[in-house]
């Protein structure tokens, strides 16, 4: 591959927009192609997972979406009544091999996955080992399809990073474009699997960072990659497996989703409060559990299986706890297993029919109760993603505070299924810090723009009200803080600040040597200077060239053949002297394709040498300025 794209000049394209607008397009969209059959081939052996093992085994079936594809989706359930305690046995089952399969090959895939893009970004130089994103995608289906709690995010999105990471490599690309390319692949596996192709370009490019910044350098290839994903898996699903809803939004809602009543703000608002509350509540819980599962004495491997049975027995407890309600709300209360996308459907659909308080109490519990097994399932190193858990807790609570406020104010709160879908945007707001994406995430998922007024305003509430905490560990506040941009930085900081604002003369002449000089005199002089880079001039006092201790380093011990050679003999011609008048920035680059420690400063109008400027003056004079920056906030 690397061959026939260096052909096509993909890999070191010549001068020219279109040449470079090629390159884009080509590797974004070979990026987008594997992540759309990555989607594919994922929620296939997922759907598998659940047909052979809750469905046959236990005869549980979840609800899904309306637009979700399923290759079982006319075939009838072995089991003709359900066995509640066979769910406990698979759950474990499913978490014990996923676990011994994570912690034997690749331990990184552990966890929900798109942390493990984050770290990569920032602090892995764009590295994803080409073992994980494969290790996850068998795990996760493992893990979810036996019921484990959590969702699809996670997973495809480590897949289509990971690809993005590899095909880097593979073309020995640099670190900066491997880090695009894995940006473009984690946003085209959330574009493919949630058919959100806008919503999964910007979440890419907004995940990695937890205050307001984004990465606009990879927003152009993840609109192409996460554009060709969405498409490949459409077509893929529609024409290849005979899909009816390959290009349909996840989501099915009931028609007349207006917002036409500005009054509505003030209820949403309060929705957002609640919100900000449970995504609080599902945080700590969700690393608290982490936390305990760490300091449990088993083996590694172990401790999936173990969140696995607990997340069992927590839903059989919650089944037999809501018997008294009737048979379908103890069906409807496993949804806090595996995706749990059913009882959201229902809600969107219309088919959620219960009294207030029956409805009330079903609504609370699959929405705390989700937070409690994804906690026991994700936290204990199980594999699985979290936004699918975070759309239904926003979901179902939103849907629980919405059913309250149509009791207390009828003329104002009309529809509470609006509240379902905004509940969903105000949770992972605050608990993602991602509130573009989200917004149009929702939209996307239900195919209509309609509430993106009510949304943006409950995001924005939730945002600015959850500032201190993020279900995604490896976020940083800013590209400031982003090791991946350090650079960046130090450049733009020293940027428009001269040589002469750095260096000064203070320290004492500057060793010089003449070119025609004896290098014994060279011997003579190095033991009692600290510099480590020695400027030589010519016959009138003129700058010539310089020459590092390494040059001289192998004679510093033989004397006689330091007296047959002279400076010229060692001198570096190549390496340019700083000018006094010279740009910082100019100066970093000069340090940076040189392996000296240090570089002559000449004077600018002079041309004579003055001094000599090191590496650690550059740094500290930016540490200096990063400390007066963070007293000035102070």
């Amino acid at each position: 591959m690397a061959a026939a794209l260096r052909r096509l000049g993909v890999l070191h394209p010549e001068p020219g927009h279109l040449r470079w607008v090629g390159r884009v397009v080509l590797l974004a969209g070979l990026v987008g192609v594997v992540a759309g059959l990555g989607a594919v081939a994922f929620q296939l052996l997922s759907h598998v997972v659940l047909r052979y093992g809750l469905e046959l085994i236990a005869g549980y079936r979840p609800g899904g979406p309306a637009g979700e594809w399923d290759i079982f989706s006319e075939v009838r359930p072995a089991f003709g009544r359900l066995v509640p305690w066979l769910i406990l046995v698979i759950v474990a089952l499913g978490g014990l091999v996923s676990g011994w399969i994570v912690y034997t090959v690749a331990p990184e895939a552990e966890g929900h996955g798109t942390d493990a893009a984050i770290r990569a970004y920032h602090r892995g130089r764009g590295i994803i080992r080409p073992v994980v994103p494969l290790v996850k995608i068998v795990c996760s289906a493992l893990t979810l399809g036996t019921g484990g709690s959590g969702g699809r995010e996670g997973p495809i999105a480590l897949i289509g990073a990971g690809f993005g990471s590899y095909l880097a490599r593979l073309l020995k690309l640099s670190a900066r474009e491997r880090r695009m390319l894995l940006c473009a692949g984690m946003g085209a596996g959330i574009a493919a699997i949630f058919k959100a192709p806008l919503a999964g370009a910007i979440f890419a490019i907004e995940v990695l960072y937890r205050d307001e910044d984004f990465e606009a350098e990879a927003l152009i290839p993840a609109f192409i990659s996460c554009t060709v994903a969405y498409c490949v898996f459409g077509f893929v699903t529609t024409y290849g497996f005979g899909s009816p809803s390959g290009f349909s939004p996840l989501l099915a809602v009931q028609p007349g989703l207006v917002f036409d009543n500005p009054l509505l703000l003030a209820p949403l608002a309060l929705l957002a409060g609640c919100m900000v509350v449970a995504s609080f509540l599902y945080v700590r819980c969700f690393y608290g559990a982490q936390r305990v599962f760490k300091r449990v004495h088993v083996r590694a491997h172990i401790r999936p299986a173990l969140g696995a049975f607990l997340t069992g027995l927590f839903a059989l407890g919650l089944f037999y706890g809501l018997a008294g309600l009737g048979p379908v709300a103890q069906k409807d209360s496993l949804d806090v297993l595996s995706f749990g996308y059913g009882i959201l459907q229902r809600l969107l659909a219309g088919e959620f029919q219960y009294g207030l308080r029956p409805a009330l109490v079903i609504l609370t519990a699959i929405g705390l109760g989700k937070i409690v097994t994804t906690a026991l399932t994700i936290g204990a190193g199980g594999s699985g993603g979290i936004f699918g858990p975070s759309m239904v807790i926003g979901g179902t609570l939103g849907g629980a505070v919405g059913l309250l406020l149509q009791q207390w104010m009828p003329g104002l709160v009309v529809r509470p299924d609006v509240f379902v879908i905004l509940g969903m945007a105000g949770f992972f707001t605050a608990a993602a810090k991602v509130p573009l994406s989200t917004i149009i995430m929702v939209s996307e998922l239900t195919a209509g723009y309609e509430l993106l007024i009510p949304a943006m305003w409950v995001a924005a509430i939730a945002y600015l009200l959850s500032r201190g905490w993020s279900i995604y560990h490896e976020q940083v506040p800013s590209r400031l803080y982003s090791p991946a941009h350090q650079g960046d930085f130090v450049f733009s900081v020293v940027r428009g600040h001269r040589v002469s604002e750095v260096w000064t003369p203070g320290g004492g002449p500057v060793v010089t040597f003449p070119f025609d000089a004896p290098l014994s005199n060279v011997m003579d002089l190095i033991p009692s200077t600290a510099q480590t880079v020695f400027p030589v001039l010519d016959e009138r006092g003129d700058y010539y060239g310089m020459f590092g201790l390494n040059q001289v380093r192998p004679l510093l011990y033989d004397r006689d053949a330091a007296r047959l050679i002279i400076v010229k003999d060692v001198v570096v011609r190549d390496a340019e002297p700083l000018r006094t008048d010279s740009d910082l920035s100019t100066a970093m680059l000069s340090f940076a394709q040189s392996e000296y420690d240090e570089l002559p400063v000449l004077d600018a109008e002079s041309q004579r040498v003055v001094g000599v400027l090191g590496r650690h003056e550059l740094m500290a004079f930016y540490h200096a300025w990063e400390a007066e920056i963070e007293a000035a906030e102070d």
